[in-house]
């Protein structure tokens, strides 16, 4: 494990139970919201899994870990992806908590042992999603929209549940549709949400 990640666990006792173990990690970071929102997203992504016949075990435990990098404060997170040798797009260093998603996926793998692609792939673009992803990418992705860590409900909600009857496409468009309209605003417009974006539109 790199050293800079070992000093976020310090002594902190490991039981295996990946769960109950990331819960404890955020806990310990005083990461209770992001701990709770977690859990939601875990199971909603296992719920949605079951629905359109993906691995629900996976679905899970991309939920549970998603946002795992919360354990490293902001002001950290661009020095750690740079130690760490994570490939930084420009927009990520214009607002570095775009990086969270790939901190996150490296989190998952250097200290909880998470090996699968598939898993780590769907943590890595729980935010932005990405072209050429798999049913499990737009189902935490769709999964972590649905469940958002700000209070009251997201705005998109009504329409994102209705584009979830239609197709996990639909849903993830609906999302990236919201961020589009409101592309001159945001701090940074993520590439991967430009890609994926037109992906969407030509085929959803």
């Amino acid at each position: 494990m790199h050293l800079q990640l070992n000093a976020f666990i310090r002594d902190l006792p490991f039981t295996g139970d990946l769960q109950r173990d990331s819960q404890a990690l955020l806990t310990y970071h005083n990461r209770i919201v992001t701990a709770r929102h977690s859990l939601r997203v875990a199971a909603e992504a296992k719920r949605l899994a079951l629905h359109w016949n993906e691995d629900p075990a996976k679905a899970e435990i991309a939920g549970w870990l998603h946002d795992i990098s919360a354990i490293v404060p902001r002001d950290q997170q661009l020095n750690l992806a740079e130690s760490l040798e994570i490939d930084i797009l420009p927009e990520e260093r214009t607002y570095p908590l775009l990086l969270h998603q790939k901190l996150s996926a490296v989190i998952a793998r250097e200290i909880f042992s998470v090996t699968d692609p598939a898993i780590l792939s769907a943590i890595e673009c729980h935010t932005t999603l990405k072209a050429n992803t798999s049913a499990l990418d737009k189902i935490v992705f769709v999964a972590d929209k649905l469940h958002w860590d700000q209070p009251g409900d997201p705005p998109y909600l009504d329409a994102l549940r209705t584009a979830l009857e239609h197709s996990l496409d639909a849903a993830a468009l609906c999302y990236l549709d919201y961020l589009w309209q409101r592309r001159e605003t945001l701090p940074a417009l993520h590439p991967w949400v430009v890609e994926a974006y037109q992906e969407l539109s030509n085929v959803a």
